[in-house]
């Protein structure tokens, strides 16, 4: 029978502490935290930095209709700009707790409504937008960074650092004015397309391919450069040599081996950037009179509508706060080294 080692009272006192679930819900708890605290600042950001914005409210509410001061005033009590600004504060965070964001000045909707109706046609943007860009991002990345120097790896890289830098409502005006007569260059649907749905859904990819060639140009790039710098990161790695050394493949080295260690990155990237790119959706909706969030934000703007710009610029942020901690709680996930933190 073999001897049974019973570790000494040195060795226990020297042996690391065990790690049990403690560490992961203490990172959780704590990201979950700062997401709602920097929620909160975006929340007393916006009531203060709409409110000074040039301009009076109820003068933008009654242009071009004849108004006495009597109703001008009377407006100024129903909207409660009559009262001071801490008061102000004070009633908007109460009815933001109670899931009210007010009604708009200029649609007469509450503003949860309104931001219901334009909520869809941006995330169908964005969502199809992201997928191609994604999806190009990484075999664009992927080819010029197993490749790296090539012409290809020349050519792609230059293209994609160009698109990057080019302003967004710059490029969507330049194909507005190149293929309009190609693809419709205003709104979601025809007013006279069958309700059927394959006719509607027809006109809606044909409105779409403007503004999702927009998006795309702008956006795939930063996945492919960091894409490409890690599978260059990856190709020096020890396992690659012996993966190589076995007799495999150079492509099913690339594919099975350096390709999901180099993804990493990419993937975090994809879920930090996703709440920034339906922010950014603003100019391209606007180009293109998109009926999303966007423009409804840009004519929140025009119009000075303060509870629909508080509402949609709270939406806006949120998703990128969302999205933000969301991909710090999947780093953990996809990561061992952050885990073992």
């Amino acid at each position: 029978m073999s001897d049974i080692l019973i570790p000494t009272e040195e060795a226990l006192a020297e042996a690391p502490p065990p790690t049990g679930g403690g560490g992961a819900l203490r990172y959780v708890l704590t990201k979950i935290l700062g997401g709602l605290i920097s929620f909160a600042l975006v929340v007393v950001l916006g009531f203060l930095l709409f409110r000074a914005l040039p301009g009076d409210v109820v003068q933008t509410m009654t242009r071009g209709r004849p108004a006495t001061p009597e109703m001008m005033a009377v407006l100024e009590h129903k909207y409660g700009l009559d009262l001071p600004l801490w008061q102000q504060f004070l009633r908007y965070i109460g009815a933001l707790l109670h899931g009210d964001m007010g009604e708009s000045y200029f649609y007469n909707v509450p503003v949860w409504q309104k931001i219901g109706e334009r909520l869809w046609p941006t995330l169908l943007l964005v969502g199809v937008s992201t997928l191609i860009s994604v999806a190009l991002g990484l075999w664009l990345g992927t080819r010029s960074g197993w490749r790296r120097g090539s012409w290809f790896d020349r050519i792609s890289t230059g293209v994609a650092l160009t698109l990057w830098s080019t302003p967004t409502f710059w490029l969507g005006m330049l194909l507005l004015a190149g293929l309009s007569g190609w693809f419709p260059t205003a709104g979601i649907v025809y007013s006279d397309t069958p309700p059927d749905f394959f006719s509607q859904a027809v006109d809606i990819a044909h409105h779409m391919v403007l503004p999702v060639i927009t998006l795309v140009a702008v956006t795939y790039a930063q996945y492919q450069l960091v894409m490409r710098s890690s599978l260059i990161e990856e190709s020096h790695a020890d396992y690659l040599t012996t993966a190589r050394a076995k007799g495999l493949r150079d492509d099913l080295v690339r594919r099975r081996h350096a390709v999901p260690n180099a993804l990493l990155p990419t993937v975090t990237l994809v879920f930090l950037h996703l709440g920034m790119v339906i922010a950014g959706a603003i100019s391209v909706e606007t180009v293109f009179s998109w009926p999303g969030l966007g423009r409804l934000t840009y004519d929140a703007l025009t119009k000075n509508d303060l509870p629909l710009l508080q509402g949609t610029f709270i939406v806006l942020a949120g998703a990128v706060i969302f999205m933000n901690t969301l991909a710090d709680l999947l780093y953990r996930v996809l990561d061992p080294r952050v885990r073992a933190a």
